[in-house]
């Protein structure tokens, strides 16, 4: 017999949700194989089995809160035949959550309730339905994306079923735990009148569904396996989601592979009625002003600069590097590189690299105040700004120090597709100590940037430019980029803040002194 328990899933972490049993008691199993998914408040993992055998009895069911080093389930070895022994009923029991909703008509009718999306979130807004009052979804279907003030997040449905009623429209804003919609087995399970009792909250825990008209969103035909922002792509470019190849997860279509499909329009398949495109507005025949509503990451990323200018003591000192170095060494090492680690060598893995070289000279621009205690971090998990459609956000790079040019590189590509694709989790931006922006993508030349809180300093990259600079009394021309330094002075004095930025820019000038850690 074999104990499955829970194991240490993270610093700082007590204790998990089982979010979901992959087996049921009696099901034959072999080492390695998923057996539950576990929740924490920072992100789900798969907890797979330790050796081959029998899934004897589970002790948590779905939904319920277990402790690290808790007995979940027990394995032992056998055929598997004990299911038939225990009878359907317990093993439903066992690997099922209980429902408690009331409900008439032909199926047993199951709440949709926003869960909890993270640490410190008690609020999301409901961003878009992917699904209608009347469609049939499959189990673990994206049926909403639900957007916080961090992040956004699809949910899933938890079964198969019709949704039969929706409660939150698109830009509601929900507590954790009020209903979102009814997911029944046929479309004859209409909304209870009876009080309904989900996850909590108001409007949730032993209360009465809210009181809305059902609300149907609509659907695109053959655009349920569609992430939003391809959604979004294929509505407004006409495409026919069926004809598009996914390459995200489960086969889903991604916002890269949108925009190729509308880049080369894939044929429809035969008997296929074209959808027509959206049409455009004609000139100068519309409203002079539009009034959007700030999305909840907008009015985050407002409210946090602005806090950081009215708590921090903000400070920006500038310098200048000469990226020569760099440029010749991506010249001559191009090919060589992508070779060997199948990315291309950029600029900002050498930035990434000379920043922790100085953050290790300069401890204190990797520290931050805790009230009257400054925390001086010894790790350099480096936050790389990034910007999306729907705003500006900020993943973090974990252990930069232990990390090669190559391995940079890869993690920096790595986040830049979760966040364009919106699969960002809120440990992704969680954590970092220092952070890096680079406006010269965008052509800018030279900017403050404003401190990403608690942090106490932050990097601006800014444009490449050719510019006449003096070098052994000879005027020669050199590429050139401006580096801005903003610092909490509460924290960094200005000695430290110049060391720190001329200690960037000797790396960035000198890069085989930087990979040498001379």
């Amino acid at each position: 017999m074999t104990d499955i328990t829970i194991p240490n899933v993270g610093e700082s972490v007590s204790e998990v949700t089982i979010a979901q049993w992959f087996k049921a008691v009696g099901d034959t199993v072999k080492k390695d194989e998923p057996l539950v998914e576990l929740e924490t408040d920072k992100a789900a993992q798969e907890l797979v089995s330790p050796a081959d055998g029998v899934l004897e009895e589970i002790l948590v069911a779905e939904g319920e809160n277990a402790e690290i080093g808790k007995l979940i389930a027990r394995l032992g070895s056998g055929s598997g035949a004990k299911a038939a022994d225990k009878g359907d009923a317990e093993v439903k029991a066992q690997t099922e959550a209980p429902s408690s909703d009331k409900s008439t008509g032909a199926g047993a009718g199951l709440d949709i309730v926003v869960p909890n999306v993270g640490e410190s979130v008690s609020e999301v807004t409901v961003a878009s339905w992917m699904v209608g009052v009347g469609d049939a979804v499959e189990k673990d279907q994206p049926i909403v994306e639900l957007e916080t003030d961090k992040a956004a997040q699809e949910l899933v449905a938890p079964r198969s079923g019709v949704i039969t009623v929706i409660v939150k429209a698109e830009g509601d804003i929900a507590l954790v735990g009020d209903v979102l919609a009814r997911l029944g087995e046929s479309d004859s399970d209409p909304i209870s009148s009876s009080p309904a009792k989900s996850a909590g909250g108001e409007g949730g825990a032993g209360g009465k569904l809210p009181d809305v008209p059902p609300t149907n969103t609509g659907s695109l035909p053959n655009e349920g396996v569609a992430m939003p922002a391809a959604a979004k792509i294929i509505r407004e470019s006409g495409l026919d989601a069926s004809a598009i190849s996914g390459t995200g997860k489960g086969g889903r279509i991604t916002k890269a592979d949108a925009l190729a499909a509308k880049a080369n329009p894939p044929k429809a398949p035969a008997g296929a009625k074209p959808v027509p495109a959206a049409p455009k507005a004609p000139r100068n025949d519309g409203p002079r002003e539009d009034r959007v509503r700030m999305t909840r990451i907008r009015q985050t990323i407002a409210r946090r600069l602005k806090d950081a200018q009215n708590t921090a003591a903000m400070l920006t000192t500038y310098n200048e590097a000469d990226m020569t170095a760099i440029m010749d060494m991506r010249s001559q090492y191009k090919e060589l590189f992508i070779k060997r680690h199948g990315v291309k060598l950029g600029f900002m893995s050498f930035f990434v690299k000379a920043c922790v070289q100085a953050l290790k000279d300069v401890p204190s621009v990797n520290a931050e105040i805790d009230g009257t205690d400054i925390i001086y971090k010894n790790f350099y998990d480096i936050s790389i700004a990034v910007g999306t459609e729907k705003g500006l956000v900020v993943p973090v790079l974990r252990d930069c120090d232990e990390l090669s040019l190559g391995g940079i590189e890869k993690g920096i590509g790595a986040l830049g597709a979760k966040a364009r694709d919106g699969q960002l989790s809120m440990d992704d931006m969680s954590g970092g100590t220092f952070t890096i922006s680079n406006g010269g993508v965008y052509g800018s030349l030279m900017s403050s940037p404003i401190l990403n809180p608690p942090q106490s300093g932050i990097l601006g990259m800014h444009k490449i430019q050719k510019r006449p600079v003096v070098i052994n009394d000879e005027m020669v021309i050199r590429p050139m980029m401006y580096l801005a330094l903003s610092y909490d002075h509460r924290i960094v004095d200005g000695k430290e803040a110049v060391t720190f930025l001329v200690r960037v820019k000797e790396c960035l000038e000198d890069p085989e002194r930087m990979l040498l850690d001379l």
